[in-house]
This record gives C-alpha cells, sequence and structure tokens, in this order.
C-alpha cells in the first residue's frame, strides 16, 4: 500500500521502520518541513515530504502528532483524497506535560479521536495509541505466537476500520474491535488496557467489563490515574514529542 505519516515522533517513526520492512511506500512529514528529516529517512527508509504531500499518498492516512497541534494542521489537508481513504490517529491528551486543558476532554464530552476528528473535518480510526512505540516496532509476532499483543481499533466507518486492522495484523498483532470512536476512551490513558500490551482474550474481556457508555465516575477515576503518571513522568523529568 502507498501509507502517508504526518508525524515524525516516536510513533510515526516506529510504524515508517515497520511498513516500509513490510514493502509497503511510505512519505512522512513533520511540522518543520522535509528539509529536517534526513536523519529520520535513513533510519526509516521513508520519503521525507510535505503534510500536504503525505495527505495524498494514497491508500491510508496516519495522523500521529502532539493533540493540542492538530488544530494547526492545513485546512485543505484533505483536498480531493477519497472519502474511502481511512485516517488513523493516535493521539492522547497529555494536559499537564503537552497540551494544556481542553474543556471537551476534561468533561468527557468528547473522546480525544471524537475531538481529533471534529478538528480534521474527516472520519478516522483510532489505534496505536495505547502502546510504545519501541514495543510497536520491535513486539509483532506471528498469528498465534505466544506473547502476540493485541490492539484496540475504533471507529464508525466500519469498512476504513477493517482496513486498519488487517494493517494492524499484518504488523503482529491482534486487532481487537474497540466499537465506535465514541467507546474509544476504554483505551485512552488512565484505563488499565494502556500501555498493558494484553493478549487478546484479556482485552477483550475487559473492554467488555467496562460496559459501552462511560460514567462521570469511570470518568473521573481514569483521569485522575493518568493526571498522577503524569505527574510522575514530570518528576523523571520525561518529556512527550
Amino acid at each position: 500500500m502507498n501509507i502517508g505519516i504526518i508525524g515524525a515522533g516516536h510513533i510515526g517513526s516506529a510504524l515508517a521502520v515497520r511498513l516500509v520492512s513490510l514493502g509497503h511506500s511510505v512519505k512522512i512529514a513533520n511540522s518543520r518541513g522535509p528539509e529536517t528529516l534526513g536523519d529520520v529517512a535513513q533510519k526509516t527508509g521513508a520519503t521525507p515530504v510535505t503534510a500536504k504531500e503525505a495527505a495524498q499518498h494514497g491508500d491510508l492516512i496516519v495522523v500521529t502528532i502532539p493533540l493540542i497541534n492538530i488544530p494547526d494542521l492545513p485546512k485543505d489537508l484533505f483536498d480531493g483524497v477519497p472519502a474511502s481513504v481511512p485516517v488513523i490517529d493516535t493521539s492522547n491528551y497529555y494536559p499537564l506535560l503537552r497540551d494544556g486543558h481542553l474543556r471537551e476532554l476534561e468533561t468527557g464530552t468528547l473522546t480525544e479521536s471524537e475531538w481529533v476528528q471534529q478538528h480534521l473535518g474527516r472520519p478516522v480510526v483510532k489505534v496505536f495509541n495505547n502502546i510504545y512505540a519501541d514495543h510497536l516496532q520491535n513486539k509483532g509476532l506471528p498469528v498465534g505466537a505466544p506473547g502476540r499483543i493485541a490492539l484496540p481499533v475504533a471507529g464508525d466507518d466500519e469498512a476504513a476500520k477493517r482496513k486498519v486492522m488487517d494493517l494492524v495484523e499484518e504488523l503482529g498483532f491482534d486487532a481487537v474491535d474497540d466499537g465506535s470512536l465514541h467507546e474509544s476512551w476504554r483505551q485512552q490513558p488512565g484505563t488499565p488496557s494502556y500501555g498493558a500490551d494484553w493478549p487478546e482474550n484479556k482485552l477483550r474481556e475487559h473492554l467488555r467489563s467496562l460496559g459501552h457508555e462511560r460514567t462521570e465516575e469511570q470518568h473521573k477515576e481514569f483521569l485522575a490515574k493518568h493526571a498522577e503518571t503524569e505527574k510522575q513522568m514530570a518528576a523523571q523529568g520525561i518529556k512527550l514529542k
């Protein structure tokens, strides 16, 4: 496939490495221009381009930039891109370390990816947000192998979600349907499956246990857990890209 990646941070670069190794044609972009991506191109094998060129690159697009930068993407980013081309969103909300406080996410009115979808003006599929970049690049395994990690995939367009789930499987992970984009809160930071690298049966069981509609108590609980994690990361000097 022809795949465009907008964002050359940890997740974008890890995906580029794996996708190129699988024979896909990958173009990658960042906010500073293709001339700044020499090291990324050498590491990944992907072709540096502008964000607009990445979005025009064929069969699937990945948007993997800090949540707070989503509104800064070009308004005409997807002009001419067929509606059948899936757009993957990998974003996570880090209010203390990076993104500031966004009311819709604080109140639970929108999930992270619903917020992204609203700003992009384009349906998105949420995946690759709850796995570490190093694990995404190096821990894919064949179907049925012991220790194979399962990844939740959420979205409203069933055809797009199926295409994305097929790609997840090709990368060496079990794709688990996490329902609609409104249900993608179940894979957001602060939830138990976030960064847990669970196998398929455990992830499916856990998603069922959470239910479909997020309660106010669940929202407060997961926000509090994530806030504590952010404080620990800040104390360790960890910075986010």
